[in-house]
């Protein structure tokens, strides 16, 4: 049974979305009945683009359409209105990451989606990196020992707060944009919850163009099982950065590492002017992260795209297609991130940022 999917949302990654699940129509495995945005000009450009049908309101989407599952993707802040919403309509629900950026939002989301009995799916698609999941095999089946410490970083180009989501840059930073991903990461791989954080950010830069968030964020995170790891965040690298995304991961336990480098992943390019966010900026170097996201033609000639970004989004419509099937979310346990992934996700996150606002405080996520 194809799931019927429809999306609020219609930003850049929005179009993830879309492409994943019109890609999934064309081979039978969903159907991609709704967008909803407040910004007609842009819904008129997805409209043409993809067919789909497009609503300013989400509310008419959902009675016009009848979904079965909902995929949310705007800014932050908006989650728990939208999530909290189609759920109380019987929708199952994913998410883009974070779930919600107060604890106590998340809790709510995660009880309406256990009392209606609805999948509740957060996108940390990291975990669906094939190298991600080869080092949290080898964490697992004890290759590394006992893991004892580790490093991650991700950071942006200034692009993104500046140009791309500067409406509201503002009401994020590095640790809720980028920092959640490598929280959650962390979490899964090392098989624990949080348990002590302190932290330390500095505003300098983006406050230069008129917004007031944080230009890094740096965290130290002990977990339960005693594993500690330190993660740096930051949306301020140059515009001629050779990847909009710079990130990796390292993971050391007593009987040893490994380091896994996300975002050269051995490929590099260096051309006249290279298309894109680079576009007109004239000869750079860049480094294409084809395993997150990548784009060609099938053999009649339509688009195909690939990569973990996208599997992680088409990951949703298959626990749903599962479930009206006949399975149950039983049978879906550990094969992907839930609300309570999502939940401790944002425990750490909300931890980091009261640790950064008191100059770097320890703080206890059981208070939280």
């Amino acid at each position: 049974m194809a799931a019927k999917i429809a999306v609020v949302g219609a930003g850049r990654f929005g179009e993830m979305h879309l492409r994943a699940f019109s890609q999934m129509e064309r081979e039978g495995r969903a159907k991609l009945v709704g967008l909803a945005d407040i910004d007609e000009a842009l819904l008129a450009a997805r409209r043409d683009h993809y067919g789909v049908a497009t609503f300013t309101d989400f509310r008419e989407m959902l009675d016009r359409t009848n979904p079965d599952g909902v995929t949310i993707v705007t800014p932050d802040f908006l989650h728990y209105e939208f999530a909290t919403y189609c759920l109380k309509a019987g929708k199952h629900v994913l998410v883009e990451k974070p779930l919600d950026v107060t604890v106590t939002g998340c809790r709510d989301i995660v009880a309406l989606a256990e009392a209606k009995g609805l999948l509740l799916q957060v996108d940390f698609h990291k975990r669906y990196d094939p190298y991600h999941a080869r080092l949290r095999e080898l964490v697992a089946g004890g290759c590394l020992g006992e893991i004892e410490y580790g490093y991650a970083y991700m950071e942006d180009r200034i692009e993104v707060p500046r140009d791309w989501f500067r409406h509201w840059a503002a009401k994020s930073s590095p640790g809720w944009f980028l920092g959640v991903h490598m929280y959650d990461l962390i979490r899964w791989i090392v098989q624990a919850n949080g348990r002590i954080v302190f932290a330390t950010g500095v505003k300098k830069k983006l406050a230069g163009f008129g917004i007031d968030t944080y230009d890094s964020i740096q965290a130290k995170i002990v977990f339960e099982n005693r594993a500690s790891f330190s993660i740096d965040t930051s949306w301020i690298l140059p515009d001629t950065f050779e990847g909009i995304v710079n990130q990796g991961i390292r993971v050391v336990g007593s009987e040893g590492i490994m380091e896994v480098d996300t975002q050269d992943r051995g490929a590099r390019c260096c051309a006249r002017e290279l298309t894109g966010g680079l576009a007109g900026k004239g000869p750079i170097m860049q480094t294409p992260n084809l395993g997150f996201f990548s784009a060609g033609k099938d053999k009649k000639g339509r688009p195909l795209h690939g990569g973990y970004g996208i599997a992680s989004i088409q990951d949703f419509a298959e626990n749903v297609n599962h479930l009206l099937g006949g399975g149950s979310l039983t049978d879906l346990d550990g094969t992907y991130a839930n609300g309570y992934d999502g939940l401790e996700a944002t425990r750490i996150a909300v931890a980091v940022h009261r640790s950064v606002e008191a100059e770097g405080a320890v703080v206890e996520l059981d208070s939280l």
